[in-house]
This record gives structure tokens, sequence and C-alpha cells, in this order.
């Protein structure tokens, strides 16, 4: 059954010239919500550290929830930490989610997730203020612990709302500490965590706008980006065990160094993604021990992730990091263990949802790109449950989970604009559909 209109549905559906002008954001307010919630975990060396399920998380979304209810609009929180803002009389039947989610890596930029949720807010206060009907709810959601910076489980929140978090309250962070007490103390309830799972048919579509963080569309001088698809992801975890020893008094030769062996393994890792086994394969993070000048470190800790659009390539890419510590091992005298701790499916965005973008981009007389994400987003995990699709602005020389993260404001005016053109454009094809109200047709 076609919902939304359909990918051959050339039906025109925006105000005729005559008729009155389709609504725009306010694009000074959307911006001074982005600067206001950018002080919300300023970082005094640069960025923002904003840190899922933790306290400032929380302060971010009790915030956000007051902006909401000024402009009229309905918050709740949901025992996973994500935040919804819902219109104050909303239509019967499945939801079209928007958003993004609200936490932030350490030292991280203002606008990755944070330039979602504002711009979902923005688009339902839009909606609720000039009165606008559709044939469903739309629905703003900042989703808890997209990062995974803390808690070392990326995409906390929207894995909960997908029913896929059976083992979230056994994450931990890097010193133990559990997501049991960071939901506990922050705006959570793990003992009913299974009711953040929505069932099946309850969301209509996924929206999520979103900086591009990549090059692409500021190298091509395109403002607006449809995304085709996003990577999968794999995180494999790696400790490294060797001898802690004398630096002065234990010979070269006779070493079992734990961090030796472990620059073998970020090399090693590196080459997978040079040899073209997978799209990027990069060490984020690595600790040694005992971690003072006059001792040969005795162990390490470190993260290999690997990405790519292509499920077999992942899959390669997995396999390419364990034959490398095998390797690394077998050289080193050391011993290295290794452990998948997370991964996502590569998924592609819907049809029917790329086109309403693009032609919301048309009548807004910006040219578009169709592109893949090289980064992992919520929408993926959603993708289990709905159709999804992904509007991208771009990104400042391409730099995010960084300080220097930025794009320019008109860009960010510009993406808002068309995620409220397309909310309307879904709108006008629900409504006038036989399939109203149900997911769109992939």
């Amino acid at each position: 059954m076609t919902q939304f209109g359909s990918p051959g549905d050339t039906t025109e559906r925006d105000p005729s010239p005559a008729g009155p002008p389709a609504p725009r954001v306010d694009g000074v307010r959307l911006l001074q919500i982005l600067d206001r919630l950018g002080e919300i975990g300023a970082d005094p060396g640069g960025g923002v550290t904003r840190l899922g399920l933790g306290p400032l998380e929380q302060q971010a979304r009790n915030w956000l929830a007051g902006v909401g209810h000024a402009a009229g609009l309905v918050p709740s929180t949901d025992p996973a930490g994500n935040l919804f803002l819902r219109l104050p009389r909303p239509a019967k039947g499945p939801v079209l989610l928007i958003g993004s989610h609200a936490d932030t890596v350490v030292q991280g930029g203002r606008l990755d997730g944070a330039y979602g949720v504002v711009a979902a807010i923005e688009v339902l206060r839009v909606l609720h203020a000039t009165g606008t009907r559709l044939p469903f709810d739309p629905v703003a959601v900042a989703f808890s612990n997209e990062e995974g910076a803390l808690v070392q489980l990326p995409f906390f929140g929207s894995r909960a709302v997908c029913g896929q978090l059976a083992d979230g309250l056994s994450a931990t962070d890097r010193s133990g500490r559990g997501a049991r007490e960071y939901l506990a103390e922050y705006g959570g309830d793990p003992d009913r965590l299974a009711e953040a799972a929505w069932p099946a048919g309850s969301i209509a579509a996924y929206l999520e706008l979103h900086i591009e963080q990549g090059p692409v569309l500021e190298q091509a001088g395109i403002p607006i980006g449809v995304v085709e698809g996003i990577v999968g992801r794999v995180i494999v975890d790696i400790e490294v065990t060797g001898q802690a020893q004398h630096a002065g008094t234990t010979p070269m030769d006779a070493r079992r160094d734990a961090l030796v062996a472990a620059a073998e393994l970020v090399l090693g890792v590196r080459r997978i993604a040079a040899d073209k086994i997978c799209t990027t394969a990069t060490v984020g993070f690595l600790r040694t021990g005992p971690n003072v000048t006059n001792t040969v470190p005795g162990t390490a800790r470190l993260t290999a992730e690997v990405r790519d659009i292509d499920p077999a390539r992942l899959a390669a890419g997995e396999a390419a990091v364990r034959e490398v510590c095998a390797e690394v091992e077998r050289r080193t005298g050391c011993s290295v263990r290794c452990v998948r701790s997370s991964g996502s499916a590569p998924v592609a965005t819907d049809p029917v949802l790329r086109r309403a973008i693009a032609e919301a981009a048309d009548a807004l007389g910006l040219a578009q790109l169709s592109l893949p994400s090289g980064a992992g987003h919520d929408a993926q995990i959603v993708a289990s449950l709905a159709p999804i699709g992904m509007i991208f602005v771009p990104s400042s020389d391409g730099i995010s989970h960084a300080p220097a993260e930025d794009t320019p404001p008109e860009a960010l005016v510009r993406g808002a604009d068309v995620l409220l053109r397309t909310v309307l454009r879904l709108g006008a094809a629900g409504a006038g559909d036989t399939g109203r109200g149900k997911p769109p047709a992939s």
C-alpha cells in the first residue's frame, strides 16, 4: 500500500502562488536556542562535554523540556532518559518522529545532535503557532546517550525505543560504574526500562536533521544533503597484557612492552582501511598501565572501530582487526584479547522520504546532493521500527567531534526550513492517501 504519496507521485502539494505562503522557521530563535544549549557542558578546554546518561545531559534535557513547554508543547521523559515533545492536541494513530540527540563526545561540538533536536522543537513550535493540522502526530525527540562516550553503549535511547536494549543495564563506563546507577540518578528508571520500547506500527517514519560531519557538501557548494544510507559500525575492545618492568634495568630485547604492542595494533588497524578492506578503521581510545615514566608498560586497553556502508565489507573489516590482534600477539609475546563490544548494521533511507526531502529543498530553491552518511546516527537504529529519512547541512571544513565544529548560521536556518517543509509535504501526501496514518512504503 502506498503511504505519504509514492516515489512516482509528482503532484505539487505546496501552497499555490495565490494561496498563503508556507510557514518558515524563526531563524533568530533557532540560533539563540542552539547557543543557549551550547552553554550546558561548555568545556573550559574548548567545545562541549555533555556526556550521555550523565548530569549535564539531564540538565540539557530538562532545559529543552522547558523550552518546549514555554512554546505550548507537552514534554515527557521515558525510563531510558529519552525526551519527547508533543503538540497539545495530538492526532490519532502513528507518529512522525523528528529529532536527534543532546549528548556529546568529550570536547565535542555544539551542533552534533543538538541541531537536530532544536530544529525539531522549532518545527513543532511553528506547527502549533500556525494551527497546522496534520494526519499524523509530529513528535520531537532527544534520544539519550547516542555517543556512548560515558556509558559504553552508543544509541542507548534509540535502542530502548526499538526494543533492542535487553543488555542495557549491563553497560558500564570505563571505570565499571553501570548504566543502572546513571539512569537512577539522572532522569531515567532502570526498573522500567522495557517500557521505553514502542510497539510495531506506532512510528510512521523518522526524520533526522544533522550537520554532515564531513567535507562533501561544503566542497561541492551544495546547501542540502539527502542521505541515501548510513554506514554500519563495529567496535572491538582490545586488552594487551605484557610485563611491567623497570625501564632502566630491563634490556630492550627482554621486554614485553604492552604499549609497543598497542602501537603496532594502532598502525595495523589503520592499514585495514588503507588496504581498502573497509572504508574506515580507527583506534580512538588508548590507555596504558601503570602509565609512569620509568616503568615499561605492562597493560594497554584500546578500541578499534571499523565502518562501511556494505555489510560484507564491514564484516571483513572486523575480521581483519582480529587478524591484526593475532599477528601482534605472535610477534610481541604479549597477550592480546579482543572482544566485540557493540555494532550497528548499515541501513538505507526510505525512497519516499528522500523524495520528500528533495522536493522540499526544490520548493525553497535549494540545490541538494545525495550522499551516504559516514557517521552513525539514531536513525539507523530506528530503521528497525520505521522508515527513516535524513537531511544534512554542510560542516565548516568538514570538522566534527571537536571544538572547531561549526556550520554557518544561514545554513542551519535553511536546513530547519527544509525539515519543516518536508513535514508539511508528508502531511499533504498522507492526507490525500487511503493509507493515511500508516508508515510510508519503501
